[in-house]
């Protein structure tokens, strides 16, 4: 007889939804900060704002790097496209 545990080890799940599309770069900066920075709800009030500022940074600085990755793909995908003579979508593609 095999027996399983009910305890996976996975941690915590998250999940969230979307229509007509994915999640945009705010939503995963957000998520991606928020693993990153968690702030106790006991901290001193100097602390709990020094630490909500350093958030902020964190997150801006994720935003930042998310759409970065974004432009740089869409980039690549250009560039892919407009080697395989698909220069119409390429154009397309380049204008989101």
């Amino acid at each position: 007889m095999i027996s399983q545990s009910a305890d996976s080890g996975l941690g915590s799940v998250m999940v969230a939804t979307s229509n007509d599309g994915g999640h945009d770069p705010d939503f995963w900066a957000k998520i991606v900060t928020d693993r990153l920075v968690s702030i106790s709800e006991n901290a001193d009030p100097h602390v709990r704002q020094q630490a909500e500022a350093f958030r902020q940074q964190v997150y801006e600085v994720v935003l930042r790097g998310i759409n970065s990755a974004i432009a740089s793909d869409r980039t690549t995908l250009s560039v892919i496209l407009r080697r395989q003579g698909h220069n119409q979508m390429a154009d397309l593609l380049k204008e989101l």
